[in-house]
């Protein structure tokens, strides 16, 4: 088998266990925003995210949207994008999606906060070359039980965490975060 058919077959693995994830989470929650993205990536970053996929059917873990009242949002400095992001990242094999959002929401915020159930359910297409797959990216609301925000992060991702009332213009993702807040919110 070649490269090419090797990585059309992983990509094709990793649409079928996303296929799977998708669903049930579709079946579990109701409420919540859906979106979808898509990313242009080089053919070894289409081979890390394809094969995460193929694992859990997530590409970059799961996430919370920590919230404060009002709306207030805790977000990450991700300095390898460069960009402020909701606190989140891998899923360990033990690990419920839930779970690991809570997990990666102390070590990169410092905080606690009660799970209210999925807030966003993202749509994560990859493309390169003449090869597509996507993934799933399950992000849950939780009300912040506590405020005072510190960064334990293990892999050193994470410089600083901050409370925002307005989203700073390089927050990943912004419009949907944006429009889950409104929802929210705003009803």
């Amino acid at each position: 088998m070649t490269a090419v058919d090797d990585l059309w077959f992983l990509a094709t693995q990793a649409r079928q266990q996303a296929e799977q994830v998708y669903h049930e989470l579709e079946r579990r929650h109701d409420g919540y925003v859906e979106y979808t993205t898509t990313r242009r990536v080089s053919r070894e970053r289409f081979r890390t995210v394809a094969t995460r996929i193929e694992d859990c059917g997530l590409p970059y873990g799961s996430h919370t949207l920590a919230h404060r009242p009002g709306g207030r949002l805790a977000l990450v400095r991700h300095e390898a994008v460069g960009m402020w992001v909701l606190p989140g990242g891998e899923v360990h094999d033990d690990e419920e999606f839930r779970d690991g959002a809570r997990r990666e929401l102390r070590e990169e915020a410092g905080i606690e906060a009660t799970y209210e159930g999925l807030g966003i359910l993202g749509r994560v297409q990859f493309r390169c070359d003449d090869h597509r797959t996507w993934g799933v990216l399950p992000i849950y609301a939780a009300r912040a039980t506590e405020t005072d925000l510190s960064v334990e992060d293990p892999d050193d991702e994470i410089s600083e965490s901050k409370w925002f009332d307005e989203l700073p213009p390089d927050t990943r993702d912004r419009d949907v975060l944006e429009e889950w807040r409104e929802q929210r919110f705003h009803d």
